[in-house]
C-alpha cells in the first residue's frame, strides 16, 4: 500500500472491463476510494463535472469517443488526471502533450507512481515551518 494513496478520491472513466477492473482493484488495494468505472462518455461528462474527486485516471479512447472533455472540465475544476492510453505524446492534443500519460500496457506501479506524484503535497521550501 501506498501511504500518499490512502483515502484518495478517484475517478476511473476506462471502457475496457478487465483494464478497469485491473485499475479498480489496485487503486482499492492502494487504499484510494474508487469512483466509476466509468465506460461512456456522456457519463464520464456528468462524473466530472458533479462528482467529488481528487484525481482521475482517463482512457483516451472510450468506445470511439475521445476523453479529452472530461479532461478540460477536470482541468478547469483543478483536478489533476493521467491520461491511460496506447497514444504517443505525438497523437494527444498539444494542450495534453505534457501532461502526465501512463501507457497501454503499462505495469501497475507505474499507474500508481504517477497518481502518487500527482497527489503530492509540495515539499515547503528550506526553512520554513
Amino acid at each position: 500500500m501506498m501511504a500518499e494513496l490512502e483515502g484518495v478520491k478517484v475517478l476511473v472513466v476506462e471502457d475496457e472491463f478487465l483494464v478497469a477492473a485491473l485499475i479498480e482493484e489496485m487503486l482499492k488495494s492502494a487504499g484510494c476510494l474508487v469512483s466509476g468505472p466509468i465506460p461512456r462518455l456522456a457519463e464520464a461528462l456528468d462524473a466530472a463535472n458533479h462528482g467529488d474527486c481528487d484525481v482521475a485516471v482517463l482512457d483516451v479512447n472510450l468506445a470511439g469517443e475521445r476523453s479529452y472533455p472530461v479532461a478540460d472540465i477536470l482541468s478547469r475544476r483543478n483536478v489533476p488526471f493521467v491520461f491511460v492510453t496506447g497514444y504517443a505524446n505525438a497523437g494527444l492534443p498539444g494542450e495534453y502533450a505534457e501532461r502526465p500519460r501512463v501507457c497501454k500496457p503499462f505495469r501497475m506501479a507505474d499507474l500508481l507512481a504517477a497518481l502518487s506524484s500527482l497527489v503530492k503535497p509540495p515539499n515547503p521550501a528550506p526553512g520554513i515551518a
